[in-house]
This record gives structure tokens, sequence and C-alpha cells, in this order.
């Protein structure tokens, strides 16, 4: 008799622990994702403005699972699912079989409705976002190197971060590092140490989800780091010259998006209640309403327990895949499902050099401390040795010398002219 098929539609950090949960259960697991690594979202910022380099939080999937013997990875990208038929559609119009679905496609970028910012403010979720965003940064300083107006070279050096979560706290406090210290003495017609960096958010105050102590600690790390931060500031347009808010014009050649995400589009096919966001609202086991065999974990899903939403974090998506692995496991062997409850392990946001907020619950710290169990946590939850090794030295020999090493930029000239 075949074996059951059990396919996980995203390797993020979801669907890679739901894959390794099943490594002694006697499935067939197949692992589909549009893209061959595995990506450490958290530390993307760093890479788009040149503390990392790409293959330092990345890490190819096929290796990860090479040793589990009853996994297959696919390059592939899944477009909808036909529940009826049990088949995921791909792309390139093959149609894969399942037994047991997991969805773990997380979420994109949302320029709530004004698709045509997207040109002008990149969002950022990839490897290839990253590099853009890098790109866009260097050439704005090569440009403004260049430039004779005053009020155009002041353009180039103003640089704008639509939303002020966590990436967009991580991006501003980053860039202004790379302006203050890594570039300050490397241009001789531009002083970098006069750049100026936006940060806004529509909400009362930064990092929403935070405690409110600690949101108003991290304002104030920033503002020292020279970041200029508007709150209740709400974007009305944005194009290639910069950006008005609430109807002040900014000129700004650099922006850069963090201030909304949703779904990606296959939830839309599972034929389940989503909500705005289109996130599909999950029964507590993770599974689909009246549907046992699919699940829904990660940034794609919407649940609550404990009474508290689930929040969109690694942890968070970590857990839901052993979860949703667990009952797929006690479905083979006729067992009832679990309802899934989510341990809380607390929030952190750096803002840059010896500075960060973490919230833990009962234990709340900012500055120096709570900056080195950032640095900790995020080296404990990189996949492979290489890449903790590497980031390690990285932001060893970043503390000692202030310089971010990549700093690289392919194909510079031709890009400048598009520009």
């Amino acid at each position: 008799m075949p074996r059951p098929r059990v396919v996980i539609l995203g390797a993020g950090f979801g669907g890679l622990h739901a894959a390794r949960a099943l490594a002694r259960e006697p499935v067939d697991v197949v692992v589909v994702d549009r893209r061959n690594h595995h990506l450490f979202q958290p530390l993307l910022y760093q890479v788009a403005t040149a503390g990392l380099s790409g293959p330092d939080i990345a890490a190819p999937i096929r290796k990860v699972l090479r040793r589990q013997r009853n996994a297959t990875v696919l390059l592939g990208d899944a477009r909808a699912v036909d529940r009826a038929a049990r088949k995921v559609l791909l792309a390139d119009g093959e149609e894969l079989a399942y037994d047991h679905l997991i969805v773990a496609t997380g979420v994109t970028h949302d320029w709530f409705g004004h698709e045509e910012w997207a040109e002008h403010a990149p969002g950022l979720k990839t490897l290839e976002d990253a590099m853009r965003i890098r790109a866009r940064v260097i050439l704005a300083y090569e440009s403004a190197e260049r430039e004779e107006a005053l009020e155009r070279r002041r353009a180039w050096l103003t640089f704008v971060v639509v939303g002020a979560g966590p990436t967009g706290v991580e991006l501003a406090g980053a860039l202004a590092e790379l302006a203050r210290h890594t570039l300050a003495r490397d241009f001789r017609r531009v002083d970098p140490r006069a750049t100026k960096i936006l940060l806004l958010e529509a909400a009362g105050e930064v990092l929403p989800a935070f405690p409110a102590d600690l949101a108003l600690k991290a304002r104030r790390q920033l503002e020292r780091l020279g970041v200029t931060v508007r709150t209740r500031a709400r974007v009305t347009a944005i194009d290639a010259e910069g950006v008005a808010i609430d109807g002040e014009r900014v000129a700004a050649r650099t922006v850069i998006w963090s201030a909304g995400v949703r779904a990606t589009s296959i939830t839309a096919s599972l034929g389940a209640p989503l909500d705005a966001l289109g996130r599909v609202r999950v029964e507590p086991t993770l599974a689909l309403p009246g549907e046992p065999r699919v699940y829904v974990i990660g940034d794609a899903a919407l649940l609550e327990s404990g009474g508290r939403a689930v929040p969109p974090l690694a942890p968070a998506a970590i857990q839901e895949g052993r979860h949703a692995a667990r009952n797929v496991a006690r479905a083979l062997r006729g067992e009832a499902p679990l309802a899934f409850r989510y341990r809380d392990r607390g929030a952190l946001a750096t803002i840059g050099r010896a500075a960060a907020v973490a919230d833990l619950g009962r234990f709340r710290c900012s500055g120096l401390m709570a900056w080195v169990l950032w640095l900790f946590v995020h080296i404990f939850f990189l996949i492979g040795f290489r890449n903790r090794l590497a980031v390690l030295f990285e932001w060893a020999w970043a503390w000692l010398t202030y310089q971010r090493v990549a700093r690289v930029i392919p194909h510079a000239a031709e890009r400048m002219k598009r520009r």
C-alpha cells in the first residue's frame, strides 16, 4: 500500500519545522517552495543595509532536509488548491495530489490598494527585495556625490521608511548607523552624516505591538541615532521624487515600505473564511473549518490562543508547524486532533549598536542587555553551523570597525542610469 502523502507549501519557519516533525512518521513528505532556500527573514534588514550578505541568512532547502529520507523537495510555484480533488495546482500546470496538506505560504507586501507605489517604495520580504533596497541605498549616496544642485542632493540624502513595526524600526536604525559611521569618511563632495532618515508610523507610537514603555524607549533610542520619528503620519502619495504625508510634500529619492502585509493569493482558493488581509480563520486545531485534512499555519493563519490572537512571529510559526505535523500523525493513527496552544516567548526589536528592546512577559529591558539578548536569540534560530559562524564574524567585525562589508552592487553604473 502506498504511504500517505503530506504536502507542505512553503519552507519558511512553519513549513520547515512541520516537515522535520514528520521525519519519523510513516508518510511521504513533499515540500514545495518557489525558491530553493529557507530564509531567516528577521535579519533581512541587515542584508538590505549591507551588514550581511544574502547567503549568511539563507540555507538550501535540500541541504536542510537531505538526511530526512521520507522528505522530497520540489521547486515550484503553488497557485491554487483543489480541495475536492485533493490536489495542489502549480504555476507550470502540474498537479500534486495530497492526503494531508499544510499551507505555510506566509505573507507578501500590501500597499493598501496603491500598487503603483511598489515601484518607488519596495518592501522587504525576500532576498531579492533586500538586494534591491541595498542597491537603492548605496546608489543614493553615489548619486548625491555627483549632484551639483543642493536641493536635489538633499533629496538623495533623505531616506523615508514607511511603517514603524519591528522591520521599520530596525531598518531606520541600521540606515542611521550606515550613514553616521560606515560611510562617514568615504565621500568627498557630500557628508553622509548629514543624511536625513524619516520614520513614519500611522499609529500613535513606534512598535505598536509592544508595551507603551518599551515603545517610548525605542523611539528615544532611534532619536539618539539621528532618526526623525513621526507618528500619526498618514502617507497619501509616493512617487520617484518623494512622498506626501497628510498633504505635506517631502523630497526623498529613497523610500522603503514596511507598513503592511497580506496573505499570499493561494489562501483565496481554499474556500475558507478570510479576514481583510487574506488570512484564513482556522479551527483551534489549525485545520480549515470542516476540512480536517488541510492545515494553515504561520502568518497566513488567523486564530486565538488563550484569549489572544497568535502574533505573526517566527516562534509562533515554528510552534504551529510542529503542532500541525502532530495532528497529521494523530489522524493517521485514528486519534482526535488537539487544539493548538501558543506559548508566548516574547518579542525583540533592535534599533542599533547596543540598542534594542525586549518584551519577555514579566521581564522587560532595553539598551545593551536587550541587544545582547536579541543577538543570541537570532544566532540560535539561524539554520546551519556555517551561517551562525559567518554572522557572528560579521557582527564582531562591525562592532570593532563600524564597517559593513556587503556593500558591493553588481552593475552599479547601469542601475544608476535607471534611477
